[in-house]
């Protein structure tokens, strides 16, 4: 980055760490330790599916590899979706990797958007930790009935989690991802 682009205020865009989702384990443990939240053992991969041979072969072969399952949400994105136990949290978040490094290895991180792994409290309160792939950052959402966010519970496992994972600072970021599979 040249002294231009900081005069500009250009920065450049955070390269993902794909090797961060597996501070989710620990996040994990820290939710257990200080919230009711307990992981569900569900977690997901987003991304914009492409056309042609080479992309259904990888998608072919990763449900074969990992018996993930496949859906499409109303914008067109598609979601693999991996189910462990609720105690195997790394199990998940290897799939999860795995599903990630395989997309960017074969070049198609650019259609990788969002990873998150599902967790629920006593009360059934849903909460995801999402992965940004494209910030390299991490962001809690919590959904109510209605399209609403319990942005009190996410700011508190913000605060809860922030030592285990890069949080996204910027909460404009912090994209809602209704209906999403493992949420």
């Amino acid at each position: 980055m040249g002294l231009l682009d900081v005069l500009l205020g250009r920065s450049k865009p955070v390269r993902p760490d794909l090797d961060q989702l597996f501070g989710l384990s620990s996040a994990a443990l820290t939710l257990e330790a200080a919230s009711d939240l307990r992981p569900t053992g569900l977690g997901s991969v987003c991304f914009a599916a492409v056309e042609g041979g080479a992309f259904a072969e990888i998608q072919r072969d990763l449900h074969t590899l990992l018996a993930v399952e496949s859906s499409q949400d109303s914008y067109g994105y598609t979601w693999l979706l991996s189910r462990h136990a609720p105690s195997e949290t790394t199990d998940l978040v290897t799939d999860l990797h795995a599903v990630n490094s395989t997309l960017e290895d074969h070049g198609f991180g650019p259609q990788l958007l969002c990873s998150l792994v599902g967790f629920k409290d006593s009360r059934g309160q849903s909460l995801a930790l999402v992965y940004l792939y494209k910030r390299g950052s991490f962001y809690p959402f919590a959904p109510l009935p209605g399209e609403k966010r319990d942005s009190a519970l996410e700011l508190q496992v913000k605060a809860l989690v922030a030592n285990d994972l890069r949080v996204e600072k910027d909460l404009s970021r912090w994209f809602p991802v209704w209906g999403a599979p493992g949420l």
